[in-house]
């Protein structure tokens, strides 16, 4: 038996030993396949990190069933999908082509110097992990003078590292405000511009007034897209860099530790990676969720501001401030759930990738001490502390790009978060643009015969004329007001409204106006252009005097139209008003004129706006309530010179003689369109009010 067992043993070390000659012989092709397949590894392995995954709903949520491939998730009362899945990447492809418009465009560019920059301070990266082993082991030796030769190395190296560590910063930083700026011309674009509205465009209108999906869109434009186009410049170094460090570190620690130890490293980071994922939070959903509690909170105190007036007079201090530390409070306490989420989290991943990870690489570190490689010469004390030291270094730094590797899944993960957003915005303004708008209908929109009204879609055909023929009128919430509405104005013949309040006096004209689409019947109308609004209270924009006067035009467009400030101060005269520009330091003084100027100044502003614009057709809604009655008739009658209809509303019997036509609601549904006999319906006018005051008597 004891001789069995010798010869057993002596024909193992035999075979073990050729098995050794044979691998020493064929070590550097197995090195290289090592290598490659480790490349290899890392890249398929971080391509099915980041691939397509089943959405998550956001928390608090809930889903029965199996999620439905909707990519319209800004519908009412229904969070937004986020996960990092097909959909993102389909959002997310698309905002790529707005903010990376082609090849030689300057983000491209951009990406490119920050790509070799990338490259760069890897290669660095590699050349100091070296020149920390040199130093260490000059010490060991106690070589003096190579010792500071390796620090001036060092010091010179340093002079690169830093320039290449500003820089990345600062391209990082550019790429992150060119994406902005690209994203929100496109949005803007989309958001203001009447071209891209499609035949009436009114995008901006139509988003805050017909849906009801976005609420805070000043939010989504300002903040969101700010935090998108951040995450979206960092994201890239955040996945590309590391995973160049990785393959680049490792490939040179296999040089010195030998590629073997690679399989060990892939096992060990593929398992404890797939603990790490497992225990990641949904990130990206707490990130839209943040965006959108902060949106709400937001949308709550411009409430505030803009309702302030009605609010202080009701007293409805405390109300509206519980309503806001609702808000609030509800924002703080997700807030608060994310950062415990974070914290414990944060204590998982660091003991994992730092002290896990840590241990390990120790261990890797030191195979070439206590394990003679094969066709590795024996080194001294000073070449193995060098070698401990650079492989130490070079594994420390590969494990930080494994980190940052795990780390970028969450940004990821927080980019989904805004790409949903922002995607959200640029989805509705589409659907806008198409005349999809999602609203909620008031309880008499569901029966059948006011269904049928809002099923259906009226025509508009361009004229010089104004003419309704069975026009419904019906507000965004589907709130019929009127159910057929024909009427005929020519060019001229101006026209008085009237009717009790929320009869479709405001609804008629924001029809006209192109702001509210049109159910059924026909509507001939000139061009949206060819109209203005005066209202009770009108706008006025940031800017000079001169701005309120010709507004939307700047000073260039009213010089290109042969007007001057002269001929302003004309147009000034006519509404009585000439002095302002001496009382207000001239034509380009600057002021907040919504608070310089007086209720009957801005209705005189807005008059003369209209005087230097010249439309077809002018609609006036209670426009001459604040100015005095012979002023009121003088403006009137300069309108009618420069050949402006007017579509008026107003109370006022003093203005019925200025027009030819009639249009009363009765607030039932009901209407009446005739011509306006002025001093007769005067004369029943007195009648009534006599009536009226012998009726107070008795």
């Amino acid at each position: 038996m004891a001789v069995q067992s010798t010869l057993r043993a002596a024909n193992f070390q035999q075979h073990f030993s050729q098995f050794s000659k044979s691998y020493a012989k064929h070590r550097p092709t197995v090195q290289r396949a090592l290598n490659i397949t480790f490349a290899l590894y890392v890249l398929g392995t971080t391509y099915r990190a980041f691939a397509a995954r089943p959405s998550t709903p956001l928390p608090g949520s809930k889903s029965k069933g199996k999620a439905k491939d909707d990519s319209k998730s800004g519908s009412p009362n229904k969070p937004p999908r986020v996960a990092i899945d097909a959909l993102f990447y389909k959002r997310l492809s698309t905002i790529l082509r707005i903010v990376i418009p082609g090849i030689r465009s300057k983000e491209a560019l951009l990406l490119l110097m920050h790509s070799s920059l990338l490259v760069f301070r890897t290669a660095i990266s590699l050349y100091v992990a070296a020149l920390d082993g040199k130093i260490v082991a000059s010490l060991v030796r106690a070589q003096p003078s190579q010792f500071f030769f390796n620090i001036l190395r060092w010091l010179l190296v340093a002079i690169p590292a830093t320039w290449t560590n500003s820089w990345l910063s600062y391209i990082q930083n550019k790429l992150a405000i060119a994406y902005r700026t690209r994203l929100t011309q496109e949005v803007m674009k989309q958001y203001l511009d009447d071209e891209s509205g499609g035949a009436d465009g009114k995008v901006y209108y139509k988003l805050s007034n017909l849906d009801d999906r976005i609420k805070n869109p000043d939010q989504m434009i300002t903040h969101d897209i700010q935090r998108f186009s951040t995450h979206l410049a960092a994201i890239y170094s955040n996945m590309a860099k590391p995973v160049l460090d990785v393959i680049l570190y490792n490939y040179q620690l296999s040089q010195n530790v030998g590629a073997e130890g690679l399989l060990g490293l892939i096992i060990f980071v593929q398992s404890s990676a797939a603990l790490l994922r497992y225990m990641t939070p949904a990130f990206g959903s707490y990130a839209a969720l943040s965006a959108q509690l902060a949106g709400q909170l937001r949308h709550t105190h411009s409430r505030l501001a803009e309702f302030a007036e009605e609010i202080a007079f009701m007293g409805g201090e405390e109300t509206e401030k519980m309503l806001i530390e609702r808000e609030y409070a509800t924002l703080i306490k997700h807030e608060n759930r994310v950062l415990r989420k974070r914290w414990w989290f944060g204590c998982v991943e660091e003991g994992i990738i730092k002290w896990l990870w840590g241990s390990f690489g120790l261990v890797l570190c030191a195979v070439p001490v206590f394990v003679k490689l094969p066709g590795v010469a024996t080194l001294d004390l000073g070449g193995r502390t060098e070698g401990f030291v650079t492989n130490r270094r070079l594994l420390l730094s590969s494990s930080d790009a494994f980190g940052r590797v795990m780390y970028s899944y969450k940004d990821l993960s927080e980019l989904a978060g805004y790409t949903s957003r922002v995607s959200m915005l640029l989805e509705t303004m589409e659907d806008v643009k198409k005349g999809k708008m999602e609203k909620a209908l008031v309880s008499s929109a569901s029966t059948e015969k006011n269904a049928s009204i809002l099923r259906g879609r009226g025509q508009i055909i361009e004229s010089e004329e104004i003419q309704f023929e069975n026009v419904p009128i019906v507000t965004p919430n589907g709130d019929i007001l009127l159910r057929s509405l024909s009427f005929h104005v020519k060019p001229g013949q101006h026209l008085l409204i009237v009717g009790p309040n929320g009869c479709g006096k405001s609804s008629l004209f924001r029809i006209l106006g192109g702001l509210w689409p049109v159910y059924g019947g026909i509507v001939r109308k000139p061009a949206a252009s060819q109209f203005i609004l005066i209202p009770q209270r009108p706008y006025l924009s940031l800017g000079t005097l001169r701005d309120q006067v010709i507004y939307p035009h700047s000073k260039d467009e009213m010089e290109a139209r042969g007007i001057t400030d002269d001929d302003l101060l004309k147009v000034l005269s006519y509404v009585q008003m000439e002095g302002v520009v001496e009382r207000e330091g001239g034509w380009d003084a600057a002021r907040e004129w919504r608070d310089a100027l007086s209720g009957g100044d801005k209705q005189k502003i807005a008059w003369a706006r209209l005087f230097y614009h010249k439309p077809k057709y002018a609609v006036l809604d209670e426009a001459t309530s604040l100015v005095p009655q012979d002023m009121e008739g003088q403006m009137m009658e300069h309108a009618t010179e420069l050949g402006i209809t007017l579509l008026t509303v107003s109370h006022r019997p003093s203005l019925w003689k200025y027009h030819a036509t009639i249009l009363h609601y009765d607030g039932q549904g009901g209407y009446i369109f005739t011509k306006l006999d002025a001093e007769k319906r005067l004369a029943l006018q007195e009648e009534k009010q006599s009536l009226e005051a012998k009726l107070l008597e008795v």
